[in-house]
């Protein structure tokens, strides 16, 4: 088994509350392993241009609080080449790191499995306020996201309330509808519109009529980002339909920063700390993923997979390496990923009648 003596810590792509925790619970969970640990700024960039230094316990101190990261993020078309790869891989062989755990969501992923094949072992965490990550329930950033759109839709549905007035409020998310799913359940949305899932227009008019008519006076609707120039759609349609004024807000990235939540702190914690685990047994091209409460490893390329057959943006061939009984494993969590969105969306739907 290989002898670890020094692994690097990077993060890349959009920054996530937590990807500090991650970070502090990386470093630290080496250093008392006897294993040095060298911070890699601006993600892959940094790696190819050698910006970084080293991290003493001391270093992560005090950034469990702190939103978006220390390392800095970026994103690097330079590393997506061969040519990249290989100059990265060099940079680490020059400086003595055996192992990097990078964190980010999937591209920093397929970053990951693109060094580990130059040579340089690599582990995942995945950091992305989306949760667009198949392979785990949850990724380090989520709860955060969704707490800052709570709060900060409570505080439309307030000037909603004055003014007898519904809201159409865009969330982020990517192409993935959690966000917009769990804000419009736990504020009590009149219609949460998402990619997945087709959304009843008419349906929306009828409660909104039925509302008025009954004297209810705000009415909240959430939109996923994934769906775009839709929000704005309905924040026409709603008072031609209805004669109710409308609003549309965008939350946009305002909901990436802030501090994390205890969750996020946890999730990333427990992430971090596992990953290194990993790392210094000999195993490598991972991701951390939470199943069930528990971190489970994954292979990188599975996981790769797994997110693509749920997106279905599966490729011809794509899958020729896998066994029957591994794309028969990947169908079964894709389906119950399925139905565990369109049950909460259906739960969403019966409550807001």
């Amino acid at each position: 088994m290989q002898k670890f003596r020094k692994i690097g810590v990077l993060t890349s792509g959009g920054d996530a509350p937590g990807m500090n925790a991650a970070v502090r619970a990386v470093v630290r969970s080496a250093i008392v392993q006897g294993v040095e640990v060298v911070g890699i700024y601006k993600g892959y960039r940094g790696l190819i241009d050698n910006i970084m230094k080293p991290l003493s316990y001391r270093d992560v101190s005090g950034i469990l609080h702190e939103g978006g990261t220390f390392l800095y993020s970026d994103r690097c078309q330079r590393f997506r080449t061969l040519e990249g790869q290989q100059e990265a891989a060099a940079i680490c062989r020059k400086e003595g790191i055996d192992g990097v755990v990078v964190i980010g969501g999937d591209g920093t992923f397929r970053g990951g499995v693109d060094l580990t094949a130059q040579g340089i072992p690599t582990i995942g965490i995945p950091a992305t306020i989306d949760n667009d990550i198949t392979s785990t329930d949850y990724t380090i950033g989520f709860d955060t996201a969704v707490n800052t759109s709570l709060s900060m839709v409570d505080r439309l549905r307030d000037t909603c309330e004055s003014l007898a007035r519904a809201n159409v409020v865009e969330v982020m998310g990517r192409d993935a509808g959690d966000i917009a799913l769990e804000v419009g359940i736990s504020i009590g949305a009149i219609g949460i519109a998402i990619k997945e899932i087709p959304f009843d227009e008419d349906g929306l008019i009828d409660k909104i009529k039925q509302g008025r008519d009954s004297g209810k006076r705000n009415y909240i609707v959430i939109v996923a980002e994934g769906l775009v120039g839709y929000a704005e759609h309905l924040a026409k349609l709603i008072p031609e339909e209805t004669g109710v004024e409308t609003r549309f807000a965008r939350l946009a990235h305002v909901v990436r920063g802030g501090s994390p939540t205890l969750r996020d702190r946890m999730l990333a914690t427990r992430m971090g700390d596992k990953a290194v685990q990993c790392l210094l047994q000999g195993e490598s091209n991972l991701v951390m993923c939470e199943r069930n409460g528990t971190i489970e490893p994954m292979d990188i390329t599975y996981a790769l997979k797994l997110d693509k057959m749920y997106k279905n943006k599966l490729g011809e061939g794509e899958l020729r390496s896998y066994s029957i009984a591994d794309i028969t494993e990947m169908r079964a969590l894709c389906a119950e990923k399925r139905r565990e969105l369109v049950g909460m969306y259906e739960m969403a739907d019966r409550l807001s009648k």
